[in-house]
């Protein structure tokens, strides 16, 4: 066995940093529900989240092997240049999308990176296709819609079950369950995404001849992978929470407890099927399946647009800027230098962008303005009202100048209260 080189330890020292922006980009598939019900406080909900990924790190190793020989032929001549370009490629889709709120997925990010950089090195038979589609492909079109029906069931038996009770009797046990599944999605974190890169630092190892074909992640590996993520989990994403919490639906506290328990149970079984789907994925589909579970909820279908066409465009995007760096990375030393150079400059204009409007643990929880009515949105208002005390979502009449009379009506302070209010004074 080979020791490492200079080249594989900058692989392994970009795999970890792709792995900390793995950390900030998905803390909001465990805690966005959880924070923007107020069951948890913002910098308490995400430092207990970071501790359990650090934990579910340390449970297994078959999405680490799905990634390390399952996807990428490691016998086709890959070499650690062309692992770098991958990362690099995923690591700016990365930036882009937190930069924009989107909960795109971290895991396609770095499978398209892998990919796209592995065609330009060495053609297609460096890929399994049929790894690419058993694996990736057909668990990103399943996963979101199985987890956002186990949701929407979820939410609508939550619900009933609590029908005729007093709100306020109900809180503190949906408080307790939030937390308690936050905490199972945070594990099922750590068993699922932090293996990636586990999987991609093992893959650098192999292809260096550092440590033998279809070898385990050693343990150094886990350990360093479980603190990156974990790190990044802590620093919070919160652009993106703010709109997993608040830009998708507004949550309350009985829907983010069905969301993250069917979150939790989706990943938790790909995990140990060895299916390395994407958690940010799946916690999206389950938030927008408990909006449609709970009677007169409504989910904001022009931010869910806006998400799926960010899902469709991961692969293909991180995919051609690993393509790029790749081509650069064959140059030789200098191309390798040229691309770390270039990725740098890159991630400081996404950093210095972000600062033109920060948003951190003080301000997630102000979500963006309510969205005009819509069509589809006053349909479901009117076969599904919301139950009686809950007050309708408003929205700006000079944005919508075709919103329903009543909407315009329940706007306006009753009468009556106003004459009351006039002979007290």
């Amino acid at each position: 066995m080979e020791h490492i080189t200079l080249l594989i330890g900058i692989v392994i020292v970009t795999a970890l940093v792709f792995d900390f922006t793995n950390g900030f980009h998905d803390t909001a598939n465990a805690m966005a529900t959880t924070i923007s019900t107020g069951a948890l406080r913002p910098k308490t909900a995400v430092a207990m989240s970071a501790a359990l990924n650090l934990v579910g790190a340390f449970l297994s190793v078959e999405v680490a092997k799905t990634i390390s020989g399952g996807i990428i032929d490691e016998s086709a001549g890959i070499r650690p240049e062309v692992i770098f370009a991958g990362l690099v490629g995923a690591i700016i889709w990365n930036l882009l999308t937190w930069l924009a709120g989107l909960p795109s997925s971290s895991s396609h990010a770095l499978f398209g990176g892998l990919i796209g950089a592995t065609l330009v090195s060495v053609g297609t038979n460096g890929v399994h296709g049929e790894a690419v589609v058993m694996k990736v492909l057909i668990p990103a079109v399943a996963a979101p819609i199985v987890a956002g029906l186990a949701a929407m069931a979820a939410t609508r038996l939550t619900y009933r079950l609590a029908k005729g009770r007093a709100e306020a009797d109900t809180a503190k046990g949906y408080r307790a369950g939030q937390i308690a599944s936050a905490a199972l999605v945070s594990l099922a974190h750590g068993t699922n995404d932090a293996q990636k890169t586990m999987g991609v630092i093992t893959l650098a190892l192999i292809t260096g001849g550092v440590v033998a074909p279809h070898a385990d992640p050693p343990m150094w590996v886990i350990a360093s992978a479980g603190l990156a993520i974990a790190l990044g989990t802590y620093l919070g994403g919160w652009r993106i929470i703010r709109t997993m919490g608040k830009g998708i639906t507004d949550i309350q506290p009985p829907q983010g407890f069905a969301a993250q328990t069917g979150a939790a149970a989706t990943i938790l079984a790909s995990s140990h099927l060895g299916f390395a789907l994407s958690t940010t994925q799946v916690c999206s589909g389950s938030v927008m399946g408990s909006g449609l579970g709970r009677k007169g909820g409504v989910v904001r279908w022009s931010t869910a647009g806006r998400m799926v066409a960010a899902w469709g465009l991961t692969l293909p995007a991180a995919g051609a800027v690993a393509a790029g760096a790749a081509f650069l990375a064959k140059q030789g030393d200098w191309g390798v230098a040229a691309v770390a150079i270039l990725a740098l400059g890159i991630c400081g204009a996404i950093w210095a962008a972000s600062r033109r409007k920060p948003i951190d643990h003080t301000n997630v929880n102000e979500g963006p303005a309510a969205e005009p009515v819509g069509v589809v949105t006053a349909a479901l208002r009117t076969v599904s009202p919301p139950p009686a005390g809950q007050p309708v979502p408003q929205a700006d009449a000079s944005q919508d100048p075709d919103a329903p009379a009543a909407d315009a009506d329940a706007a306006t302070p009753p009468a009556p209260r106003a004459q009351a209010a006039t002979v007290t004074r």
